[in-house]
């Protein structure tokens, strides 16, 4: 009869239960990272773009695979959706800020659509975001990607929303120098303040608001804060006037939150050190509750296809959603618990 000493038994279980991790670890990497969406017929045909979620309050994880499909379905871009996935679970995580598998999908992009917060990614998945951006790649930044990364070190800290620069030229990192702005503060009262878009003097006649009327565009997120002039050639396409409730047809607060209105989506040019000079937009909008209002995919839609240099459909661009979608209110922790990304393939 063997029998093992009590020393013996314990690194005996500690293998055993290494092993098991191993195994789940391993059985979980197998799952599928992304999920992609074939266009098949369009002005998009041929074209690809790589939406990049990863926030912990705005549910980018439901709203860019939406946005994803209506790109796909009805004008025939090929769509790849990125998520922060836990990796000992597999498990669409968007508090887990260190990863984000599948960016080496942008060597291939046309376009990178970037809704992140506060990312801490390691160097093998921000370097094909440094490689994007240097070669002048049109991007476009949704809410919180004006504050997209946080805590990053080494070569790539100077992405950090919060970055000091002493020469300037990173100073308050990738949401400054590539879309216009960091974080500086909510403008409307959160949660309690929603947004009504209302066309600027400098988007009227532009691309991007083509079939849109003042009043379409409108988000139960409140109008973020934003310094003016914002910075560079930067043009400001919709300005948000803050409302005084969280329906659409609420009066606009009187006084000084809408006495300069902020803008809430602008074009700008961006070049890195060194890099291409290439085009972005950026909007503080975008939750994925923001995507139930028309006139803010047609925002969004119009978007990529001035970014890529399409001529938008004489009849306007269709922008209906596509399948069941039902976004989950925002909010810290309120994520939907247990999906993975094959609960957002194509049915």
């Amino acid at each position: 009869m063997v029998t093992l000493s009590a020393h013996a038994g314990f690194a005996l279980l500690a293998v055993l239960l290494a092993s098991l991790v191993s195994c789940a670890v391993a059985a979980h990497a197998a799952e599928p990272q992304w999920v992609t969406y074939e266009g098949s017929a369009g002005l998009g045909k041929g074209r690809h773009i790589v939406l990049i979620s990863g926030d912990d309050e705005y549910r980018s994880e439901e709203a860019l695979p939406q946005l994803g499909k209506i790109l796909a379905t009805h004008h025939g871009f090929r769509c790849t959706v990125l998520f922060a996935i836990d990796p000992a679970t597999g498990e669409i995580r968007p508090d887990y800020q260190r990863n984000i598998p599948g960016t080496e999908a942008l060597r291939t992009a046309d376009l990178m659509v970037i809704f992140t917060r506060f990312r801490n990614l390691p160097d093998e998945q921000m370097r094909p975001i440094d490689e994007y951006l240097m070669s002048g790649r049109p991007v476009l930044g949704m809410r919180t990607a004006t504050h997209a990364f946080s805590g990053l070190r080494g070569q790539y800290a100077k992405y950090n929303y919060d970055y000091r620069d002493p020469r300037q030229t990173w100073n308050q990192g990738f949401g400054r120098l590539v879309l216009g702005e960091t974080w500086i503060a909510h403008h409307g009262e959160h949660a309690r303040e929603s947004t009504r878009g209302l066309i600027a003097p400098t988007g009227r006649d532009h691309p991007i608001t083509r079939g849109i009327r003042d009043g379409d565009i409108w988000g139960d997120t409140d109008v973020y804060t934003v310094r003016l002039p914002l910075p560079g050639d930067s043009r400001p396409i919709i300005l948000g006037q803050v409302l005084r409730g969280m329906k659409p047809d609420d009066e606009p607060v009187v006084g000084a939150k809408n006495e300069p209105m902020m803008p809430v989506a602008w074009t700008k040019t961006y070049q890195l050190p060194e890099g291409r000079a290439g085009a972005a937009f950026c909007t503080t909008m975008g939750s994925a509750t923001d995507l139930t209002s028309a006139g803010t995919r047609r925002m969004l839609v119009n978007a990529v296809y001035f970014l890529l240099g399409l001529e938008l459909p004489a009849q306007g661009a269709k922008v209906d959603i596509v399948g069941n979608y039902r976004p989950t209110m925002y909010g810290f922790g309120g994520y939907r618990k247990g999906l993975r990304v094959r609960d957002f393939e194509m049915n």
